[in-house]
């Protein structure tokens, strides 16, 4: 009987069994949707490309389920997960034909039993790459693609291979608990492949550079410590794969995608239904919505750090000087910041884009005055409590300027609740960003952004919904994986969860 209990306590801990459980639920949430689009009830015909989709991931979903019920099993009656239940998420692995990236993701994490953020960054690293080059893959279909294409594909096929011999190196090596010294040059060589925008090669590169060479056992504690919460959050850990993947199709779409599908007219396939060749279908002017979604993430993606980075640069400068200083300094800044945080920020961003032309500089300038304020308090909140500690009076004892004081040591210890704030307003921004395009006073209207192209599919709801669906769905998925991202992060820096 204690022995059940404890096996119950075990399960309740266990990772494994309640990822099992969200990824066979979502799995056949994605399957009923393909099944209710495999039918046109319009056209009254079926589309087998679409049933044959709902059919793999019925079966992926079905797979997922008994491998949960066996996850659950073993708990119950050995109190750990068996090999033969493991070796399942080979099987699994299959998955990553229909592009299922959860059920994939889950597999290789049950493969494993050892999961250290090292191992996490590995495996998604690879799936980025893999998927970056699946939705590149596309472009084979079109009937022409850029120069560069050819090459491309190859170097980022040979970086999936790379990066493929990485994660099986990682997940033996930290299996074993030995770390080898040219595990180094590795690491290196990892965080190089980050040039292609996927930035899972660079926090590990990063990681496995510092258990090898570092000799900082704090900081190495504090490191794993901190990335170790991030990773066992499920939905924190797929925010910040979608986030990277769009970042690395927005870098390779450059030299695999080619721009004049997205901004020149082909009156010749005005509308034109999703297919292989055109995956998203073709707008009002026959331009490839496929195309303009990827290079329109671009631009989001632009104007959402950017209009997000410089408010909290400057607002976290003008807050931390606020709250160091005396009554009068802070009274000063913080009125005059009063008065601009009592204008909506959307209405502000309205006028300046009206006043000076809309165009992407203009924007990026209009969303980061609105929000100059909020970072200000924040910042300020931050400062008037870590000026109070020992070493800021130790720093002062010693002679150090208040500018070495306000810059090296307090804003430092306070950055963590901004990076929290900045990760879960970005996603504002991209909506902001959108809206402003939807209304006509973002970027440039034949510019493919995907307020823009919203703008064009909100006209064709009824004849041509996939116009606004697959815009919409690129801005929904974008800012839930900012929030759950954003959400992750605050529970690794809180200390008050340790």
């Amino acid at each position: 009987m204690k022995e059940k209990r404890i096996n119950r306590q075990l399960l309740t801990m266990s990772k494994e069994y309640p990822q099992a459980n969200f990824t066979w639920i979502l799995t056949l949430l994605i399957s009923l949707v393909f099944l209710l689009n495999s039918f046109s009830f319009r056209a009254g015909e079926i589309k087998p490309y679409v049933l044959a989709l709902f059919g793999a991931y019925f079966i992926t979903a079905l797979l997922q389920l008994f491998i949960a019920w066996r996850i659950k099993r073993d708990i119950l009656l050995y109190g750990d997960i068996q090999r033969g239940t493991r070796r399942l998420g080979y099987i699994q692995l299959f998955s990553l034909v229909t592009g299922n990236v959860f059920t994939a993701a889950f597999s290789l994490h049950l493969i494993n039993e050892r999961k250290t953020p090292e191992y996490t960054f590995a495996v998604y690293m690879a799936l980025t790459q893999l998927f970056v080059i699946a939705i590149s893959a596309f472009n084979v279909f079109k009937p022409y693609v850029t120069d560069s294409f050819p090459m491309a594909m190859l170097v980022l096929l040979l970086v999936l291979v790379f990066q493929v011999a990485v994660l099986i190196i990682v997940a033996t090596t930290m299996r074993e608990g030995q770390l080898p010294k040219w595990l180094g040059l590795i690491a290196i060589f990892t965080a190089l492949t980050a040039l292609t925008g996927n930035l899972f090669a660079l926090l590990l590169g990063i990681s496995l550079w510092m258990k090898v060479r570092s000799t900082e056992s704090s900081r190495i504690a504090k490191w794993d410590a901190t990335w170790g919460k991030i990773t066992r959050n499920t939905m924190a850990v797929f925010g910040m794969f979608f986030i990277i993947l769009m970042l690395a199709i927005s870098v390779v779409s450059r030299y695999t995608f080619d721009y004049d599908l997205a901004v020149e007219n082909d009156y010749a396939n005005i509308l034109q239904a999703p297919s292989l060749v055109y995956p998203f279908g073709t707008d009002n002017f026959g331009r490839d919505v496929f195309s303009r979604i990827i290079f329109g993430a671009r631009i989001s993606l632009l104007v959402g750090f950017a209009s997000t980075v410089i408010p909290a640069v400057i607002g976290g400068c003008l807050g931390g000087i606020a709250g160091y200083y005396s009554n009068r300094t802070d009274n000063w800044i913080m009125r005059l910041l009063d008065v601009l945080y009592a204008i909506p920020g959307i209405l502000l961003a309205i006028a300046i884009i009206a006043a000076f032309g809309a165009n992407t500089v203009n924007l990026i300038i209009a969303l980061s005055l609105g929000s100059i304020p909020t970072y200000a308090r924040t910042m300020r909140a931050n400062v008037l409590m870590v000026s109070n500690y020992d070493f800021v009076d130790s720093a002062r004892a010693l002679g150090a300027s208040d500018f070495s004081i306000i810059f090296k040591q307090i804003i430092p210890n306070s950055l963590a609740p901004m990076i929290v704030k900045a990760t879960l307003t970005i996603g504002g921004a991209v909506i902001a960003t959108s809206s402003l395009s939807y209304l006509g006073l973002g970027v440039e209207p034949h510019i493919p952004e995907w307020g823009n192209i919203l703008r064009v599919g909100s006209t064709y709801l009824e004849s041509n919904s996939y116009l606004a669906i697959f815009p919409g769905l690129a801005i929904i998925l974008l800012v839930l994986s900012f929030n759950f991202l954003g959400d992750g992060l605050r529970d690794a820096l809180d200390p008050r969860l340790d």
